[in-house]
């Protein structure tokens, strides 16, 4: 084995974990996402979300924080690549990058405007009742 392969999955899964914890310690965005969705899924089991909506919004969740960190890693491997020097071409490739992650996120606000808006209309109707 080289020194970058995993001896066992125990060891596969330990470097998954240290990776996320890295993700979540040195990428700012990434963390604020995290607390993000740990507030939007808390307020869908208060809402009292059916079993397929709440999919829908970890579906949504996965696919931004998964973004994310493809960004992350697009950014650090151009940085490593090309030793923090100036490229107009990495400067392009990053800003796609970053793109990626507004587009995405952007139409997660919207899934989650549909769900919570719907929830939260039958909710007013019931107390207006």
């Amino acid at each position: 084995m080289t020194k970058f392969k995993s001896n066992s999955v125990k060891e596969s899964i330990g470097n998954a974990i240290h990776g996320l914890m890295l993700a979540v310690s040195s990428q700012r965005n990434f963390f604020i996402e995290i607390i993000i969705s740990v507030l939007v899924i808390v307020s869908a089991i208060l809402l009292r979300f059916t079993p397929t909506d709440i999919c829908i919004l970890l579906i949504m969740i996965a696919i931004v924080l998964v973004c994310e960190l493809i960004n992350s890693v697009i950014e650090f491997t151009l940085d490593a690549t090309y030793k923090n020097n100036y490229s107009r071409l990495v400067e392009m490739a990053k800003d796609m990058s970053a793109g990626m992650v507004l587009l995405v996120a952007c139409i997660s606000v919207l899934v989650g405007i549909i769900l919570f808006g719907s929830y939260i209309i039958k909710y007013i109707m019931m107390v207006i009742k």
